[in-house]
Order: C-alpha cells, then sequence, then structure tokens
C-alpha cells in the first residue's frame, strides 16, 4: 500500500495524541483516488454554495408572486442568507481549526442541506427567510472548510494544483448558476432552487466521511469569540432592518430605533474586539496600511456588485419582460469572462503592482452598470445588455485576482487565512447593506417590482449609485495604494467568478488562526514576504 493511500493516522507526521500534525498533514497525493475523492468533496461542498448564491435571485420575482411578497420580503429573501453567512464565516474557520475540518464541513453541508429542504417547503415568507438564514449558517461552515481541507490534507508540492482545479470547477459553478436558476424557475418551479441541493449533499456527506482524512490544528486553543460573532451579527441585522422597513414605514420609531441600536452595537463589537485575547476581527491588523486600503476598496466594489446582480434580473424580467431562464443566461458573459480571464489578470496584477488595476477595474465596472441603464421595454440583447455585461464583466476580471492577492501579501504567511477571511467577510456585509440600502436610495416603494415602469425608473437611479461606489473605490485605491506588491500567484484567484465576496485562502495548512496572539500588530512585511513569496509556499506554483 502506498503511503498516499494509508489510513489518515499512517500518512504524515503526527501528534502524541494521532492526530496529524498542522504542518504536513495526512500527505495525499493528487493523482491518487483519495486525492479525486478529497477534491471532489470539496468541489461539491463549496459549489453547492456558490450555486445557491448565483440562482436564488433569479428566482425572486416568481417567489414573490407565489407567496404576494412585497420587496421587503424579496430583500430579506437573499440578505438573511447573507447576514448570518457573513456574521459566522470567521468563526467557522476556527470551528474546523479546533474540532476537525471534516467534521464541521460536513455538518455545514449536511445544515445546508436541511436548511435547502425547509425553503423549498416553505409556506410562506416567514419560513422561507428564517430558513434562508438557516442556510447562511450552513455556508459559515462548509465555504471555509472546503478549501482548508485541500490545504491541510495534500502533499504541499500538490497544494497549488489541487486548488486550481477546485477553483475551476467551482468557477464553472458560478457561470451555470444563473442558467441552471432560470431553468429550474420557468420548468419545475422556483422551490427546486433550493431543493437541487439535496442530491448534491447526499453524494458529499458519504464521499467525505468514508475518504477525506480528518484533520484539525492541535495547537488551536483558548476561547471561541461568539460574543463577537453575535455582536457583529446582530449589529448588522438591525441596521439592515431599518434600511429595508425605511420606505414603508418613514422616520418612525421602528426604523430609527433599530438603526440607533445597531449604530451602538457596531461600536461595542469594536470595543470588545480590541480587549481579547484571541479575537474574531482583531483591531490590530488594520494598522496595517495596505491592508485597510484594500479593504475599504473591497466594501465598495462589491456592495455595487450585490446590488447589481439583485437588481438586474428583476430588471430583465419585470420590466424587459423577459423569462426567468433568458434572464439568468443573460447574466453569463460576466462570470465566463472570470472565468477565461482571471489568471491573466493575475499575471497582470503582479506586473504592474495592485495600484492600476484596483483603479481601472472599478472604474471599467462603473461604465458596465452606466450602459445596463439601457436595459429598459423593448430591450434587444446583442444592442442594450451584452455591451454592459462585457464591460462590467472584463472590470470584475481585471479587479478581482490583485484585490486578493493584495489583501494577502499586505500580511504575513501565518495571517493569510485571517486576513482573507476578513477581506470575504466585509465584502459580505457590504452586498448585505447594499441590498438593503439602494430600494432606499432609488426610491423603491414595497410594491415596486410590480410595476415596470416605476421599477425601470428606480432601476436608473439604483444603477447610479452603484457607478458612483466604483468610482469611490477606484480614487481610494489610487490615492492610498502606493507599493508595488509583486507576490506569488494564488490558484483560488484564477477561475474565481464569485459576484458576491472575493476568494477565501485558508493561511498555512487551513489555518486561520494569527501564529500567536497578539500577532497582528507586526509590521508590513518586505517584497520578499507574504504568501507565495518563498519556494516552500504550497500556494507558489513555482
Amino acid at each position: 500500500m502506498s503511503e498516499s493511500e494509508r489510513p489518515p493516522t499512517e500518512q504524515g507526521a503526527t501528534t502524541a495524541s494521532g492526530v496529524p500534525s498542522a504542518d504536513t498533514g495526512p500527505g495525499i497525493r493528487m493523482g491518487t483516488a483519495t486525492g479525486r475523492f478529497v477534491l471532489l468533496t470539496a468541489v461539491l461542498g463549496s459549489g453547492m454554495a456558490m450555486l445557491d448564491s448565483t440562482v436564488v435571485n433569479v428566482a425572486l420575482p416568481h417567489i414573490g408572486a407565489d407567496l404576494g411578497a412585497d420587496l421587503a420580503v424579496l430583500q430579506w429573501t437573499v440578505n438573511a442568507y447573507m447576514l448570518t453567512l457573513a456574521g459566522l464565516i470567521l468563526l467557522g474557520g476556527s470551528l474546523g481549526d479546533r474540532f476537525g475540518r471534516r467534521r464541521v464541513f460536513v455538518v455545514g453541508v449536511v445544515w445546508f442541506a436541511l436548511a435547502s429542504l425547509l425553503c423549498g417547503i416553505a409556506p410562506n415568507a416567514g419560513v422561507l427567510i428564517a430558513a434562508r438564514a438557516l442556510q447562511g449558517v450552513g455556508g459559515a461552515l462548509l465555504t471555509p472548510g472546503s478549501l482548508a481541507l485541500l490545504q491541510s490534507v495534500f502533499r504541499p508540492d500538490d497544494r497549488a494544483a489541487a486548488v486550481g482545479a477546485w477553483s475551476g470547477l467551482g468557477g464553472v459553478a458560478s457561470a451555470i448558476g444563473p442558467f441552471v436558476g432560470g431553468w429550474l424557475v420557468d420548468g419545475p418551479g422556483w422551490r427546486w432552487v433550493f431543493l437541487i441541493n439535496l442530491p448534491v449533499a447526499a453524494v458529499c456527506v458519504p464521499v467525505a466521511l468514508r475518504h477525506v482524512p480528518e484533520t484539525r490544528d492541535p495547537t488551536a486553543r483558548g476561547r471561541f469569540d461568539a460574543a463577537g460573532a453575535a455582536l457583529g451579527a446582530l449589529a448588522l441585522a438591525l441596521v439592515t432592518y431599518a434600511l429595508i422597513a425605511a420606505p414603508d414605514r418613514g422616520a418612525s420609531p421602528w426604523v430609527i430605533g433599530p438603526a440607533v441600536a445597531g449604530v451602538l452595537l457596531g461600536a461595542l463589537f469594536v470595543y470588545v474586539e480590541g480587549r481579547l485575547a484571541e479575537p474574531m476581527l482583531p483591531p490590530s491588523i488594520f494598522a496595517i496600511r495596505t491592508f485597510s486600503a484594500v479593504n475599504a476598496v473591497t466594501v465598495c466594489v462589491y456592495a455595487a456588485f450585490s446590488g447589481f446582480f439583485f437588481l438586474s434580473v428583476l430588471q430583465l424580467q419585470i420590466v424587459v419582460g423577459w423569462s426567468a431562464l433568458a434572464a439568468g443566461t443573460a447574466l453569463l458573459p460576466t462570470t465566463v469572462l472570470m472565468l477565461l480571464l482571471s489568471s491573466r489578470a493575475g499575471r497582470f496584477g503582479q506586473a504592474v503592482g495592485p495600484r492600476l488595476p484596483l483603479t481601472a477595474g472599478p472604474l471599467l465596472c462603473a461604465a458596465g452598470m452606466l450602459l445596463m441603464t439601457r436595459a429598459g421595454a423593448g430591450a434587444v440583447y446583442w444592442r442594450d445588455v451584452l455591451p454592459a455585461l462585457v464591460v462590467l464583466g472584463l472590470g470584475m476580471t481585471l479587479l478581482v485576482a490583485p484585490l486578493t492577492a493584495t489583501v494577502l501579501a499586505s500580511v504575513d504567511v501565518g495571517r493569510a487565512g485571517l486576513a482573507s477571511g476578513i477581506n470575504n467577510a466585509a465584502a459580505r456585509a457590504a452586498g448585505l447593506v447594499a441590498v438593503a440600502a439602494l430600494p432606499l436610495l432609488a426610491g423603491m416603494g414595497p410594491e415596486a417590482y410590480r410595476d415596470p415602469g416605476a421599477f425601470g425608473s428606480a432601476f436608473r437611479r439604483a444603477m447610479a449609485w452603484c457607478a458612483g461606489s466604483l468610482v469611490v473605490g477606484a480614487v481610494l485605491a489610487w490615492t492610498t495604494i502606493r507599493e508595488p506588491r509583486r507576490g506569488g500567484c494564488h490558484p483560488e484567484c484564477d477561475y474565481h467568478c464569485g459576484v458576491t465576496a472575493p476568494p477565501l485562502d485558508p493561511g498555512e495548512n487551513g489555518s486561520r488562526r494569527p501564529s500567536k496572539p497578539g500577532a497582528e500588530a507586526g509590521p508590513e512585511p518586505g517584497p520578499g514576504s507574504g504568501p507565495g513569496a518563498g519556494p516552500q509556499s504550497p500556494r507558489n506554483p513555482g
């Protein structure tokens, strides 16, 4: 029996308790049967979450019509998921380190599938929104776990290939998501957008339990930052509620009260995180200038992306009059361009530094969103929609890989997972607030999506807000990002097609913790440091 096929406890170095070492992992080879099963498990789990993030928007008009719901319910259908996912995703990575990455991943897949079943049979809007929030909890467990499995299980010289294959196959799932969603909505109905997750989970879980070795970080200790996670999620929930309720209730105590409470809880969250020995979100990491600057750019651009993809599928169905399948298929050019060109954009970012792509990318995206205002009644796809999506897709392609690479290069290797997780959570929180705020800013009333004329006018105003957010991001990038980092390629960026958040990087061997408490305040690394800087890095393809 070869080493790559031995049981987990026989592979690689182990601790005294028989737990695989955090430094070497079980040492699975990419080309073995076990390696293929591990890759399949990670792709199925993350693909389930990626697919769900793109197919639900296509179903929103049908959900509203079937459940007799207003625009606020459609917003909560998207935001309930993003709320729990953004609030708990950092905690999910730490749980995997402590209790076992396979175990937490499997729990996340099962949780996600059961919540999907509840979404699919929801008798009313309240149950659907609650089930979506539960889906986000499952997503927070499985999303960081899928990539951490690869980094902790495969041998160092196989990790780049495994992550590259994972990101490519995951990119395909994101790309076909709108098409699949439209086909399901126009065919068996919107409930199958959620029920399709059940057979995927039914394959993923047995494969994971039978073939994926268990790994954990034997150095993980201390308390979980449950208080920080709860405070952050509550603050986001209250602010989101106020923004969604404002068009219907106006400046009433039911709006002002939650808004003020959310801001106060946010301030308390920052205070609590600053006093903990091992916080979920160490404030000291924001003392790194480049890290803070790139996260500010991330908030601006991903707020615009989430607002755009939330409203554009509604515009194409409500105002243009296309079917769900046509509307979903119409959005394919953005993700296909990212799938095909992301690796080239990453190499371009390495050659010229991050400042140019992080400035030009948002400006291209802003131009694409303004072009999308041509998609009104009687729009012709090749003339009014396709040019906007091509420009938008080129901008996103130019932006995403350098953005993630710059975040990772701004901190030392031991904190790459933490930095990536914060960046991912910031993008999701920005999208959450954008989906809540855009209808208010654009003047969309609760029944706006039932009136094509009113919705079309509000959509054009919303695109102007999205473009403005992107221009702010471009200005921030140009004025604050100075150092032309040229870190190594990150395979998880090569085929990333997610439109709601940047790709996650789990750090060395999947660890999402800093190397030691209090290490977050260290100086920025020099040009030769950062992920992928040395030949020993598993993320450096060579």
